[in-house]
């Protein structure tokens, strides 16, 4: 704690972000006792503080915040957690998370908390969808002003959700289980992961916006074709950028070494489906994605947000609009694929708090 020093704003600036969801997550490693994941979550806010002292960032806290900050171009966040397992069933712990500048909140990750809050896509389903403290997370979400993701969800976890949710909600890193890509081992491990066009449809019906990852795409020009697609099914004003990718290099993140997840530092950070205004940087991504073969800043395609792809020169964001533009998108529409869908949500969660 809090890690070595990352240069973050160099890296935002290289990427072509002007904002990112900057997030970790708790269940990376086994939780022993009581409070374990409590402590985890206020030590990577802790660590996170320091990092965004150390560049001269802050957190966007409403969209009128993040407008500021573009306006002024400095590089800033939107403050995020993977996975609500730090609250163990203590509902007021997501005030004192939103107190320390929380935004944005990943209700589930790859592993059960000790407190259920619903089923999570990779894992059996025992919970029927949505548990009861699930809900009433979401609803004291939508209370205090959190912008709730879905991300993870089992598509029944994400149907009870939009029941009891009253704000738009995020999917913030999945894509279409019609585009797995070309590479067959990744195609298993990230199936389970993806969504059907029915899924996608519920989520856009309701109003709420899905990043497209980036993993399963060997080049720019095939992500911009995954977006495209998922465009085609539920239209322009639901898609966004979720790149769930590591920003700054494997060997610098603090919390943990080389090939390590982070106990409980960042290592996440969330160029969130989003643009100029967010992206999603989740330095998440499936098991075993610190696979760095000896290179400390390579690993598999779509794991680093600057290296995403073979051969990639440009900075992220740069490389995604180029494809995007000869993939027939318009400069609009990829005003709200790089940004303005996600502010919607984020202002739609936050407005009047």
């Amino acid at each position: 704690m809090p890690g070595p020093t990352i240069d973050l704003a160099g890296e935002m600036k290289q990427s072509g972000l002007s904002a990112i969801c900057m997030t970790f997550a708790v269940d990376y490693q086994k939780l022993q006792n009581p409070g374990d994941a409590y402590e985890r979550f206020l030590n990577g806010l802790a660590s996170m503080d320091k990092q965004l002292e150390q560049n001269h960032m802050k957190r966007s806290l409403n969209l009128a915040d993040l407008r500021s900050a573009h306006k002024k171009h400095q590089p800033n966040v939107i403050q995020s957690v993977e996975g609500a397992h730090f609250l163990e069933g203590h509902l007021e712990r997501l005030g004192v998370a939103y107190n320390r500048g929380l935004r944005h909140l990943g209700l589930l990750h790859d592993n059960d908390a000790s407190v259920p809050l619903g089923d999570v896509f990779t894992n059996p389903a025992v919970f029927g969808g949505l548990t009861a403290f699930g809900a009433d997370v979401i609803r004291e979400c939508n209370r205090l002003g959190i912008l709730v993701d879905l991300s993870h969800a089992s598509a029944d976890t994400v149907a009870a959700a939009l029941k009891v949710a009253n704000r738009p909600v995020l999917v913030s890193h999945t894509g279409l289980d019609s585009r797995v890509g070309q590479n067959p081992f990744m195609a298993n491990m990230m199936r389970p992961r993806l969504i059907s066009k029915e899924h996608a449809k519920v989520v856009a019906d309701a109003g709420g916006v899905i990043g497209v990852w980036t993993h399963l795409a060997d080049s720019p020009l095939e992500y911009a074709q995954n977006v495209r697609a998922l465009v085609d099914v539920i239209g322009i004003d639901h898609v966004c950028i979720g790149t769930d990718t590591k920003l700054t290099p494997g060997n610098n993140r603090p919390g943990g070494g080389p090939g390590q997840r982070p106990g409980g530092g960042p290592g996440k950070d969330s160029i969130k489906h989003n643009d100029g205004p967010p992206g999603d940087n989740h330095n998440e991504g499936p098991k075993g994605d610190n696979q760095h073969n000896g290179a400390p800043n390579k690993g598999r395609v779509g794991e680093r947000t600057n290296e995403a792809w073979k051969d990639q020169k440009a900075g992220f964001y740069y490389a995604v609009v180029d494809a995007m533009l000869k993939t027939g998108f318009t400069e609009e529409e990829i005003g709200k694929v790089g940004g303005g869908n996600f502010c919607r949500v984020f202002d739609a969660a936050t407005k009047g708090h």
